[in-house]
């Protein structure tokens, strides 16, 4: 038997006494306002036990991690279809890097990184009567949870400095791969992106991931093909062009998010999301990229 708490216990101390603890995204202004030093960790098992460590029931903004939310909604909305839009590459670049997009014919590699996500979102726009709404109560009906909503002052700092979002669009416009209106679809982007979540609300939203597709009520939001279709993007591109690294080092599909979120899982055995949001040079969690290579070396669980 794993003691799980005793490892998060240990992670939390690790945590807390370490000097360098990344830097702020601030270049979303409302993002800069959280303190560094924040940590929480939350992990719950295939048995639903729960452990947790540090500032695990405070919320943040999930960021990128919603790519991973918003792409399932699709996939349950038009199935297959989705890939004619986007590829499931590794980009080797920058979540918001717009080179391979003009490179590919407006084909964003993979639906993790931002061009990618715009196209998801757009997909959405076109299905959805109310997009925000929708997609909100999509996330809170996985998660059994009606208090999950959109930080509105984030979403609209994005939306006053996220210049290089709006060249994604209107390049992904130009190439015919946007099919609404570039504000209409932007708009429900930066809220998705906004959403507010703890590290244990994360985990009980993921634990369809590593249990074939079937939330905590058991029931079904995603074939277990379209589960192995996602679970393999997030071990492919979860991390940006650190993806590579994240496989090496923890071993575990995941998505983290420039609020300093990440959330991971071991199919059949446990998911758990760690927050802290400073940054390391590749944007994602310093601290929580440590946390979670703890996680694995002394559990001595990850996938390979």
């Amino acid at each position: 038997m794993i003691d799980f708490q005793g490892v998060l216990t240990s992670i939390n101390e690790t945590a807390s006494n370490e000097k360098d603890k990344g830097k702020i995204a601030d270049y979303i202004p409302e993002l800069a306002k959280v303190d560094v030093d924040n940590f929480g960790i939350h992990l719950i098992d295939i048995q639903q036990n729960i452990f947790s460590a540090g500032k695990s029931d405070e919320k943040f903004s999930i960021q990128s991690i919603s790519k991973v939310l918003s792409l399932s909604m699709a996939l349950g909305l038009i199935g297959e279809k989705v890939w004619k839009r986007v590829d499931v590459e590794p980009s080797g670049d920058p979540f918001n890097h717009l080179s391979l997009l003009e490179l590919e014919n407006g084909i964003p590699r993979n639906p993790l990184i931002n061009p990618g996500a715009i196209v998801i979102a757009d997909i959405l726009v076109s299905r959805l009567e109310n997009p925000k709404e929708e997609f909100l109560a999509f996330v809170r009906n996985i998660a059994n949870d009606d208090t999950i909503d959109y930080d509105v002052d984030v979403a609209k700092s994005e939306k006053r400095t996220g210049f290089r979002n709006f060249a994604a669009a209107n390049l992904l416009k130009s190439y015919g791969n946007l099919n609404n209106d570039v504000d209409v679809v932007l708009d429900f982007y930066f809220h998705q992106c906004s959403l507010s979540m703890s590290c244990a609300q994360l985990t009980n939203t993921f634990y369809m991931f590593m249990n074939h597709g079937k939330c905590r009520r058991n029931n079904t939001f995603l074939t277990v093909t379209q589960v192995k279709r996602i679970n393999a993007i997030m071990l492919t591109c979860g991390f940006y062009d650190e993806a590579g690294e994240f496989a090496f080092e923890v071993g575990l599909p995941g998505k983290s998010g420039v609020g300093g979120g990440i959330v991971a899982f071991l199919p059949n055995k446990f998911c758990v999301a760690t927050w802290s949001p400073g940054l390391n040079p590749k944007g994602n969690s310093k601290l929580g990229m440590l946390a979670l290579e703890k996680l694995t070396t002394e559990t001595e669980l990850s996938i390979f």
